[in-house]
């Protein structure tokens, strides 16, 4: 399948009063891995259920693989694999055992069931552990093999909700490099929900905001900042120095920053030159540093440091979620 794979059109779900997602419009793409990122609360679990067709919207539609998981939930499933936060397995089964008895919940014969259970098993780094019982298996082992549970059917599409909850950082990072690692080569389509800014801007293509039930914004990184932070979306940090000042000469110290505020200032994609405590805040609408040493170095003004910053989702999310989102 080409295209949008799923759509979701004015969907809105509400508990009693509580209006949990609000009027949400969203699309992704195939192949794509998009991050649904906002605090505990903020209407992503509510849209994952709709997706999956274990909730009903209130108003709006659904679309997923072409299908609206409301009248088609069965059709839907045989599509989705979905791993929640908790990961439920039967303990006193091994993990081979667990997978191939889910495989045969899907109609697959279990002769192929074997097969696929212990590829996928290796694939996630559970060969040496695949005839363990569960019950005995550490919390980013579950994790894994909730990971191979989700991916027996072959499903064109994958959710992930909170997955990393509770595995140590090593964990973490061999988890998320396996996602794009099975995004990039088998061209699934990843839905990742998740509170962890880092986690999600370093393996998603696009993320999408979400606080009260509604989606602030959707777009990767770099044009999210551009919408926030307007033609500023890199700033450079210039540390200066001066030279020991010879009896009577000028211009002096106040007079050369000034100087350099003022070339930075004309210097093309540049729109503000702040200075404390020696260090020059630069903000520019593209990354601008061998311009600004340039300018620095020309001015007679020793350059101690240099360094380029660029917004990323922790800055983004401050100002959305904390700081107010208006475009400077």
């Amino acid at each position: 399948m080409t295209g949008n794979i799923i759509e979701l059109t004015g969907l809105t779900r509400r508990y009693g009063q509580f209006t949990a997602v609000d009027n949400l419009f969203l699309t992704v793409s195939t192949g794509e891995i998009f991050g649904l990122l906002g605090p505990n609360g903020a209407g992503k679990s509510t849209t994952i259920l709709m997706m999956l067709g274990l909730t009903e919207p209130d108003s709006g539609t659904v679309r997923v693989c072409g299908l609206d998981p409301t009248t088609h939930p069965v059709e839907v499933k045989k599509k989705v694999g979905y791993l929640p936060e908790e990961v439920g397995f039967y303990d006193d089964m091994s993990g081979l055992r667990n997978l191939i008895y889910t495989a045969c919940l899907n109609g697959i014969p279990e002769s192929e069931a074997r097969i696929r259970a212990e590829k996928l098993l290796e694939r996630v780094g559970l060969a040496n552990e695949m005839h363990k019982k569960t019950g005995k298996y550490s919390r980013g082992m579950r994790q894994r093999l909730g990971l191979a549970d989700v991916l027996i059917k072959d499903p064109e599409v994958i959710i992930l909700d909170e997955p990393t909850l509770g595995i140590d950082p090593a964990g973490v990072r061999e988890f998320l490099d396996l996602i794009v690692e099975l995004s990039r080569e088998q061209k699934i389509t990843v839905l990742f929900s998740s509170h962890h800014l880092h986690q999600v801007q370093q393996v998603c293509d696009r993320v999408g905001l979400f606080v009260g039930g509604r989606l602030l914004a959707a777009g990767d990184v770099k044009s999210l900042a551009s919408q926030l932070f307007g033609k500023s979306p890199y700033t450079i940090e210039a540390g200066i120095d001066f030279p020991p000042a010879h009896a009577g000469e000028a211009p002096g110290p106040e007079e050369r920053k000034q100087a350099i505020r003022q070339a930075l200032l004309n210097t093309e994609g540049v729109s503000s030159v702040s200075e404390e405590n020696g260090i020059l805040q630069i903000a520019c609408a593209r990354d601008l540093t061998g311009e600004v040493a340039a300018a620095v170095l020309g001015a007679g003004i020793r350059l101690t440091s240099l360094n380029k910053r660029e917004y990323g989702l922790d800055d983004i999310y401050y100002r959305y979620f904390e700081g107010g989102a208006t475009n400077e």
